[in-house]
């Protein structure tokens, strides 16, 4: 038979919520994984009635947990901690994003489960990581930037720090969850043995500093960076210039600088004092913005502006907004923007896959699932319980699902 995708085959127990845990138990669900999804009873995933609703379904929920199988338990009866340690002989990878200790209290701590299945690998995914003074303290997608010396560089010179809208450090901790894993499968394969992986939010903003740790560093704190806003302070030009129709990000930096000033038709800028060295052109990025800006508002739209930079090789996009990205014909044709239908929820755009295979298809079909909605298929399937004995679960809650929606008309 042939796998429908690269990690077809690989069943992973996840007992992750949110955002940044539930991104590397997706995107694995999106490579062909078997994804065992398992809620805390009674009520599941905290996000499954967070944000817009539809017809009882959050979107939230729906676009973070595609694909996934979900297993509803009381973990808190015995009965409920057993069947959770028999399924761990079972499966491939455990991913969990509680807080430290949180997995140990549920009784599968690292040394316990690696001692039922020597060839598991468990990946925990936390704000702070599982060791250092700061481990166990709560935290989010924000707090772990904040810390990474990351908010302090984003906004205005002079101004408060500001908070992208989007979980830019949750998915980009997933994703670093999802290398981390693979590589240990594949280090499993190779003979190895399984292997407890410590994936922090933390850990992954700071490593988002390319240059600026080793010249703080390099220079005993005499050079720091600082909020720069809406233009580069290390190169110039380099920012959001405004436009007729909003903004457009353009970056002339290096080479590019002189491409810039033929397109302008102001080649005079190359031999003028402020602008002549990088260094000037930093140190004079606002006038030279104000003027680049004057260029601009001399056209009659955008679209002119773009096509002269473009036909220079000068990068420029325009700054789209969400609803305006989500209709681009590149991000449609490309899957980026990929259009599902969910149960009772309807039809909807959601992110599409960002790993391309050229042997697979991009969009498998997935659904989210209800609450507790294969339990009873997990517990069959895997673990070859009886109707009897899943029955017996249910009427003593330690089994929980909601009902599922007859779709077959």
């Amino acid at each position: 038979m042939n796998a429908k995708h690269v990690l077809d085959g690989v069943r992973v127990l996840d007992f992750t919520q949110h955002v940044a845990g539930p991104t590397t138990t997706r995107m694995m669900a999106e490579m062909g994984a078997e994804v065992v999804k398992v809620e805390l009873a009674p009520w599941g995933d905290q996000i499954r009635n967070v944000g817009f609703m539809k017809g009882g379904r959050a979107g939230y929920f729906l676009t973070q947990n595609r694909g996934k199988k979900s297993l509803c338990v009381d973990v808190k009866t015995d009965q409920g901690r057993q069947l959770l340690l028999d399924l761990i002989p079972h499966m491939d990878v455990l991913v969990e994003n509680f807080a430290p200790t949180v997995i140990a209290r549920m009784g599968l701590d690292w040394e316990t489960v690696h001692k039922i299945n020597p060839q598991l690998i468990m990946c925990s995914i936390s704000t702070f990581g599982q060791t250092g003074p700061l481990a166990l303290r709560p935290g989010y997608d924000f707090i772990g930037q904040a810390f990474a010396g990351v908010t302090d560089l984003i906004g205005e010179e002079d101004g408060p720090p500001t908070l992208p809208a989007l979980a830019m450090g949750d998915v980009m901790t997933g994703v670093q969850g999802v290398a981390a894993i693979n590589a240990a499968l594949f280090h499993r394969a190779m003979g190895g043995p399984g292997q407890h992986l410590d994936i922090s939010l933390l850990d992954s903003y700071f490593y988002c500093h390319e240059s600026a740790v080793a010249t703080v560093s390099a220079s005993e704190g005499r050079i720091s960076p600082s909020r720069s806003g809406s233009h580069s302070k290390g190169l110039a030009p380099l920012g959001a210039f405004k436009s007729n129709d909003g903004y457009l990000i353009i970056i002339a930096v290096l080479d590019r600088w002189e491409s810039l000033c033929k397109a302008m038709g102001q080649l005079e800028l190359m031999s003028d004092q402020r602008f002549k060295k990088i260094n000037d052109r930093s140190k004079n990025r606002l006038v030279l913005a104000e003027i680049i800006e004057n260029w601009i508002a001399s056209f009659d739209n955008d679209q002119q502006v773009i096509e002269i930079l473009e036909e220079a090789r000068v990068p420029v996009a325009p700054v789209l907004s969400l609803k305006e990205a989500m209709a681009h014909p590149h991000l449609i044709e490309r899957g980026t923007v990929r259009t599902v239908t969910e149960r009772e929820f309807g039809t909807f755009q959601v992110p599409g896959m960002p790993l391309r295979f050229s042997e697979y298809d991009n969009d498998l079909e997935l659904q989210a699932p209800f609450l507790g909605e294969h339990n009873r298929e997990v517990l069959t399937d895997v673990l070859s319980y009886t109707a009897l004995q899943i029955a017996e679960l249910e009427q003593q809650g330690v089994l929980i699902a909601e009902a599922v929606p007859d779709t077959s008309a």
